[in-house]
């Protein structure tokens, strides 16, 4: 239930970057592509970076949670890749871009795929001790 909650913050965060490059295309009047446009440029890299990096994120975090781990831990690490997005796509976004939250959105999202996946293969590893 915790990554479900998650993965609809983020979906709709995910949505609102859609929206928003349609938006600037409708207003710029460019179909396909860039055309050499900043801000669409801009907005379309934000999006895809999104979708680079969440959907392997929220798969680690569901993998933590079907097996029993404590839920403060998978509430913690939503938190983290939730906050690092926002923050991401905030930073990117602006004209004037503050390299820094870029920076720090990418560190958080860093930070939950890398303890997502120490977590699990420490659970992998207890499963095969266990198992022996």
């Amino acid at each position: 239930m915790i990554t479900a909650a998650y993965a609809s913050f983020l979906t709709l965060l995910y949505v609102y970057l859609s929206i928003r490059i349609i938006s600037i295309r409708r207003g710029k009047k460019i179909s396909l592509g860039t055309g050499a446009d900043k801000q669409l440029e801009r907005a379309i890299r934000v999006h895809s970076n999104f979708s680079e990096y969440v959907p392997l994120s929220l798969l680690l975090i569901l993998m933590l949670e079907l097996q029993s781990v404590n839920y403060i831990i998978v509430i913690f690490l939503g938190l983290l890749l939730l906050v690092g997005r926002c923050i991401h796509a905030y930073g990117v976004s602006q004209q004037q871009e503050d390299f820094r939250l870029r920076v720090y959105g990418m560190i958080l999202t860093f930070m939950t795929l890398i303890f997502s996946s120490v977590i699990n293969l420490g659970y992998f590893a207890l499963h095969l001790l266990v198992k022996s």
